[in-house]
C-alpha cells in the first residue's frame, strides 16, 4: 500500500525584492495554487518550500523557468484547534524519536488546520501519527 503523502517542492529564492512574488505570478498565471509555503533566510539566500495543487505541473513549470529545486514527501495532517492541539501531532512523533525537519500549515483548509510536516524517517512518522488517529490527508489536499 502506497504512503499517504503529498509533494513539497523546495527551491532558492535570491535574496532580492520580489523573489516570492514572481514565483506566486508564475504559478498563479498558469492556475497553480500555492496550498502552504515556508520561506527562511539565514544571511543569504532564502529556501521557498512549498505545497501547490498541482505539483507536477507546477515542477515542470519552474524547472523550465530555470529555478533548480527538489522534492520531498512531506505528510499533511489535521491538527486539533485547541489549546495544545499541536502536541497532539508532536508528542507522538517524539515518542518514537522522530526528527521533525520543518512544520508549517496550509493557507486555508476550511474548518480544519492542516500541518506540512517534513520528518525522518518518513515512514516510522506516518506510523505514529496513524498510531494515533491523526489524520492523514493524501492527493485530496490538493482539492480542498
Amino acid at each position: 500500500m502506497p504512503m499517504k503523502t503529498v509533494k513539497e517542492i523546495e527551491l532558492t529564492l535570491k535574496d532580492e525584492p520580489g523573489q516570492l512574488s514572481g514565483i506566486s505570478d508564475l504559478l498563479g498565471a498558469s492556475n497553480i495554487r500555492i496550498i502552504a509555503f515556508h520561506v527562511s533566510n539565514r544571511g543569504g539566500d532564502g529556501r521557498l518550500s512549498f505545497v501547490a495543487d498541482n505539483p507536477e505541473k507546477a515542477v515542470n513549470l519552474l524547472s523550465t523557468a530555470g529555478y533548480d529545486l527538489e522534492t520531498h514527501d512531506v505528510i499533511a495532517c489535521e491538527v486539533p484547534s485547541h489549546p495544545g492541539g499541536l502536541s497532539a501531532v508532536l508528542k507522538p512523533l517524539k515518542r518514537a524519536s522522530i526528527n521533525v525537519d520543518t512544520i508549517y500549515p496550509c493557507l486555508s483548509t476550511g474548518e480544519r488546520t492542516t500541518l506540512i510536516v517534513r520528518a525522518q524517517p518518513l515512514e516510522d512518522a506516518l506510523q505514529a501519527m496513524k498510531d494515533e488517529w491523526i489524520r492523514i490527508l493524501g492527493e485530496e489536499l490538493y482539492t480542498l
